[in-house]
């Protein structure tokens, strides 16, 4: 138990870090230095410091959004086994407690932002309750093969120890459309390109970033380190199937190197992905989070059969 609070501790510490890995790698595309490294947490401290400032015409649910978004994103990633060692918590039936957890905090979120009254925050909180529809029936089509394959319906059975080998052992190279629907929904669900574009200050275009544009200090502090835990949640997920490396028996410092590495892989696929592609038109996103849907369905159907 205490290893797994401290491995949840250190992944909020590093989750940070590793967003800025992609600030980095698309400064390399671009033939810049780009920010340092440490920038995200020059960045927190920095809104720590200032005061929030709230409007005359935002009640109480405007300030409870960036409260309730990170205690979302924290809970959640107790449920994680990150880097392969078992969560803080874990319970059969936990994946679907997980989604809803980030569901309760992308509501509040949208609340907060609708609750300014402004209709270019409404414009971007109408996005945001529309695409991760879609992601959240690609991860339930993704649970329901887990499940079929080794029987858990909870995260620490899916992405502890040895079991993600295990999954490769079974799904074959179904796992390949799995990996890439995944990476798919990691792109959605945290506004990235070519979803979304988190540089961007064009409101017309933006969907999570336009949400929170009247938040302020530590309230847009809280709403950032949220953000980087839930990128840093399916960038584990996607980082575990990935590299399904068997780590029962390995020494802890080996193992936890193994993991970030594996991590740091996703983060800079990202950083890739948002160097070489441009953000789609509004109208081709829906297209392009659907594939993500159909990748786990035929991924499932093909399992299925095999197994028969």
């Amino acid at each position: 138990m205490i290893e797994s609070i401290l491995l949840w501790i250190f992944g909020i510490i590093i989750a940070p870090f590793l967003s800025a890995v992609i600030l980095k790698v698309k400064a390399f595309f671009g033939g810049k230095n780009g920010p340092p490294i440490f920038i995200n947490y020059y960045t927190l401290i920095k809104l720590f410091q200032k005061g929030s400032v709230y409007s005359k015409s935002t009640t109480f649910i405007f300030k409870m959004g960036p409260i309730i978004s990170l205690a979302s994103a924290l809970t959640a990633l107790m449920f994680l086994p990150i880097f392969g060692y078992r969560p803080i918590f874990s319970f059969e039936g936990d994946v679907i407690f997980v989604l809803y957890l980030f569901g309760l905090g992308r509501f509040f979120t949208i609340a907060a932002a609708m609750d300014t009254a402004s209709p270019f925050e409404g414009m971007g909180a109408a996005r945001e309750a529309f695409f991760p529809i879609i992601c959240e029936a690609t991860m339930f089509m993704i649970f329901i093969l887990f499940y079929k394959l080794n029987n858990h319906l909870s995260l620490a059975g899916y992405f502890s120890s040895s079991s993600p080998s295990h999954l490769w052992d079974m799904a074959g190279t179904s796992m390949v459309f799995i990996i890439i629907s995944l990476f798919i929904v990691l792109l959605t669900e945290n506004s990235r390109v070519p979803v979304d574009d988190p540089a961007t200050h064009l409101e017309l275009t933006m969907i999570h970033e336009v949400m929170v544009l009247d938040h302020s200090g530590p309230d847009f502090a809280f709403i950032e380190l949220g953000a980087f835990i839930k990128l840093f949640f399916y960038s584990n997920m996607v980082s575990s199937l990935i590299l399904p490396f068997q780590r029962d028996g390995i020494v802890f410092p080996h193992s936890l190197i193994l993991g970030i590495v594996s991590t740091l892989i996703v983060y800079t696929c990202v950083g890739v992905m948002e160097s070489v592609v441009a953000r789609y038109k509004m109208s081709k996103v829906p297209k392009f989070v659907l594939t993500s849907f159909a990748l786990a369905f035929f991924a499932t159907v093909i399992t299925m059969e095999f197994i028969k």
